[in-house]
This record gives C-alpha cells, sequence and structure tokens, in this order.
C-alpha cells in the first residue's frame, strides 16, 4: 500500500499504460481518477479497479481544452478533496511525417494533447501541491522525445518539448515540495496507432534504424511500476550533507 490515502489523477487511463497506471494505483491504496476522452472505457476501467477492492471515479476530459483540464482538477479535489499526483500520459502519435510533408492541422493537433495539455494541467494541479507543499508530477515522454529517430518531426518535437518542460519544472519546485519526473518508453504495447491517420511512406522507411535499436516492445505494466516508483515517497532533498560541497537541504537531480 505504497500510495494510501493518496488521490491521484491519470489522464488518458482508459487503456494501454494510462490504465495500466490507474490500475497499479489503485491496487497500492491509491484514490484514481480515471480520465479519459473515452466515456465507456474510462468507466469500464473504474469497474475493474472496484471490482479489485480499489476506489476510483471517471472523469470525461478532452486534454487538447483547457475547460476540460480545469473541470477535471476541480472535480477531483471537490470529490477528494485534495490532489496528490497527476500522471500526464495521454498522448497521440503523427503519421511519420518528415518536417516537409507536416500540415499544420496536425502539428498544433499533436502540440495540443501531448504538451500543451501537460503545461495545462500542471499548471492548474500547482495551486494545490503548493498550499500544502507536497506533490508528484509524472510526464509520459518517448524515446521520441530524446532521440531523432522515432518518430515525425510532430511527435518527437512535442515529446522534447514535455523533456524540456519537467526538467524546468522539476528545477523550479524542487524546494517547494514537488516532485516532477519523466518516462520516456520506446515501443510498448498500446492503441496509440488509433490515433494515427495513416503513414508517410518516406518517414516511415527513414525510422526504421531508430526503431530497431528498441530490444523488444515493452508491456504496459511495466511503464506503471515505474510510474509507482516515481509516485511513492523517497527521500527527495537532502537534509544533511552527504557529498563534498553539499549544502543542507539541497535539491538532488533536479535536472533530470
Amino acid at each position: 500500500m505504497r500510495l494510501e490515502n493518496k488521490v491521484a489523477v491519470v489522464t488518458g487511463a482508459a487503456s494501454g499504460m494510462g490504465k495500466s497506471i490507474a490500475v497499479l494505483y489503485a491496487k497500492e491504496g491509491a484514490k484514481v481518477v480515471v480520465s479519459d476522452i473515452n466515456q465507456e472505457a474510462a468507466s469500464a476501467a473504474v469497474e475493474e479497479i472496484r471490482s479489485n477492492g480499489g476506489e476510483a471515479v471517471a472523469i470525461v476530459a478532452n486534454v487538447a481544452k483547457e475547460e476540460d483540464i480545469q473541470n477535471l482538477i476541480d472535480k477531483t479535489v471537490d470529490t477528494y478533496g485534495t490532489l496528490d499526483i497527476l500522471v500526464n500520459n495521454a498522448g497521440i502519435m503523427d503519421n511519420f511525417e518528415p518536417a516537409g510533408d507536416i500540415v499544420d492541422e496536425n502539428w498544433e493537433r499533436i502540440f495540443a494533447v501531448n504538451t500543451t495539455s501537460v503545461m495545462r494541467a500542471t499548471r492548474k494541479a500547482l495551486p494545490v501541491f503548493l498550499e500544502k507543499e507536497a506533490g508528484v508530477i509524472i510526464n509520459i515522454a518517448s524515446a521520441g522525445g530524446l532521440y531523432g529517430a522515432r518518430a515525425g518531426a510532430a511527435y518527437t518535437a512535442s515529446k522534447h518539448a514535455v523533456v524540456g518542460f519537467t526538467k524546468n519544472t522539476g528545477f523550479m519546485y524542487a524546494t517547494k515540495g514537488i516532485r516532477c519526473n519523466a518516462i520516456a518508453p520506446g515501443g510498448v504495447e498500446t492503441n496509440i496507432q488509433s490515433s494515427m491517420t495513416g503513414f508517410n511512406q518516406s518517414g516511415m522507411e527513414r525510422i526504421q534504424p531508430g526503431l530497431a535499436i528498441n530490444p523488444r516492445v515493452g508491456k504496459p505494466e511495466e511503464i506503471a511500476n515505474i510510474a509507482l516508483f516515481l509516485a511513492s515517497e523517497f527521500q527527495a532533498l537532502s537534509t544533511e550533507p552527504s557529498l563534498p560541497g553539499m549544502r543542507a537541504g539541497q535539491p538532488i537531480n533536479t535536472d533530470c
């Protein structure tokens, strides 16, 4: 029960990695808000959690919309009294387009879901975290946020932005009792390909060497275990100097 009495919001939690994170968090004692654009699938995930003795509610949200994110966090606090953990998991793919083939509409849609939603949800949650000087933010980035040969230009740029946003947020709030980390999976067995509208043939062929570096396709449950570790309580700040030149209370690894 490593998350006993914690309240967690997981976006994109009706399937894939998000669902696995929500199910595991509930198993570990958290009260989980299952957020997704798919109401039926979100409700099914909640029923699964409840059938296993966990506590959860579903809140439908399109994370590309500011008003939905506002409603998501407000309803969470109204329901459970607080928020302890925010997992920004919702994401969509591009069609492997290189820069020369990008259409503005697709670029804006991908950034709205993959990047702007992470900022907005974080911004909305921070006043709750700052008031109690405690909170955890976990962003699902991607190997595409670290390397250039995993997806098209739009998805790659959106996930690189998530990595940068995570680093800055982790640093800015490290002394306020707030942790912010990102997980950057490679290929994982999810339904994210359903968000694609086709394949850019030349782009798909070009990224094959990058995809081939992945030793195997991951399981959503493996990502959930990492998300559990990051949400669990561990020593985030040094209370006594332990390294030469370190000040008491100095944040550790705030740029990772």
